[in-house]
């Protein structure tokens, strides 16, 4: 049974009060909502409840991407916890760690990186995420996990 907090939260942003896997307008769940809008606890309380971490929005991404906007930490430690794919490609071919480089969220790229993002996957134009950075020390963190051999390898 949902929280006061999590009901009050779906009902303000036009979800039913129990509709954890609800769709707006622009085809978001509660969780990418709340990846972007509110705690972690909400967003843990929403994982709880049954909502589909790999649920993508009219633009092809997941909540780690909504979470990476706001470099909102806590979330994306707690989704990368929880198993989303960190290597997620949207419907122009980017991944959040794409996004939080080009953006210049050098604490987002951090994690991400640390949750074994590809610095080096290429978009279909054959861009990078290190291409894409936007800032030195986004740039100075991807040129450092580029250089570090594959896991297993």
């Amino acid at each position: 049974m949902p929280s006061d907090a999590l009901r009050d939260f779906l009902t303000e942003h036009g979800f039913g009060p129990d509709e954890v896997n609800g769709r707006n307008g622009d085809g978001a769940t509660p969780l990418m909502v709340a990846a972007r809008r509110a705690t972690a606890a909400l967003a843990q309380e929403l994982l709880d409840a049954g909502a589909d971490l790999d649920a993508e929005n009219a633009d092809g991404n997941q909540a780690l991407w909504l979470a990476c906007v706001t470099e909102n930490i806590e979330t994306i430690e707690l989704l990368i916890a929880a198993g989303i794919d960190v290597q997620h490609v949207n419907a122009t071919g980017a991944t959040p760690l794409m996004f939080a480089a080009s953006s210049g969220r050098a604490r987002a790229v951090a994690r991400l990186l640390a949750a074994g993002a590809d610095p080096l996957f290429e978009t279909g134009l054959g861009l990078t995420a290190l291409d894409m950075a936007s800032t030195f020390e986004c740039l100075s963190l991807m040129r450092a996990a580029a250089k570090r051999p594959a896991a297993g390898g």
